[in-house]
């Protein structure tokens, strides 16, 4: 790989019970974790997803049908399997000194992770990590998906596409291809996410909350869309609260919440 690592680099890969970030749980995390000086180590965890159910008791989480048809994992999998709550502390050990990539984990894998971590009452600063997105280099440059991805930069066939450990090793080698490939791209972790997220800085995993040109965080939706968010609770204190009412990410509360703290 062209990329220089002044830090650990961890690959990692979600499967889940949907697309919903803020309903939808793992069932499946696997990483590829890429040290400064060549070594590597990686592992997948198989992921028991659990909700409250009426009486306020944690109950397995159905898997829909057309979730198991893509990643072939079902309810009878993950019934003898441990719980985010149960493994969190270690995944995030395995982070805690490593820079992330994945393939589409801006825009799912990684505000997903993020939620899982705060309902299992982890603290971890997602935020303050740089994030590689190898389908962000992909879709500037050949718009397709990870599959395809991995037929053209590596030459290969992807077997077990929709596993996670398989999709984590494959999103490896094509990042690994895409830096020797696109040589102007940067040779660092840190210029290399700060390449991938112009134009698409945000407070929040999301996406709801934006800066404006002096960095202040404003709305991305909504009625106050484009206006900031301290100025709009320090006038409509009713909207944070409709805000904390609805079903965004919890993460996209918190930073609410903070906001929301400094301006009263």
């Amino acid at each position: 790989m062209r990329l220089k690592l002044s830090r650990p680099l961890v690959f990692f890969d979600l499967e889940t019970t949907g697309l919903n970030i803020s309903q939808d749980r793992i069932v499946e995390l696997s990483y590829y974790k890429l040290f400064p000086n060549g070594t590597s180590e990686s592992k997948t965890f198989r992921v028991k997803p659990v909700v409250m159910d009426m009486s306020g008791n944690k109950v397995q989480m159905h898997i829909p049908a057309e979730a198991s048809a893509i990643h072939g994992i079902y309810d009878d999998d993950l019934k003898d399997c441990p719980t985010f709550a149960e493994i969190a502390a270690e995944v995030a050990n395995i982070i805690a000194d490593a820079d992330l990539a994945g393939y589409n984990s801006l825009n799912f894998d990684l505000p997903l992770l993020a939620e899982e971590f705060i309902r299992a009452g982890v603290n971890i600063d997602l935020k303050s990590k740089k994030m590689i997105d190898a389908f962000a280099i992909f879709t500037r440059f050949e718009p397709r998906n990870l599959s395809a991805a991995y037929r053209f930069y590596c030459g290969k066939q992807l077997n077990d596409a929709h596993t996670a450990q398989a999709d984590t090793l494959a999103t490896y080698e094509v990042l690994c291809e895409q830096t020797e490939k696109y040589t102007d791209l940067p040779d660092t972790v840190d210029a290399l996410a700060a390449y991938l997220q112009t134009g698409h800085k945000y407070a929040d995993f999301a996406g709801r909350i934006g800066y404006d040109k002096d960095g202040k965080e404003i709305f991305n939706f909504g009625k106050y869309k484009g206006m900031r968010v301290e100025d709009v609770f320090r006038r409509d204190k009713g909207y944070y609260q409709w805000l904390y009412s609805t079903d965004f990410p919890q993460y996209t509360k918190q930073v609410f919440t903070r906001i929301y703290l400094n301006c009263k």
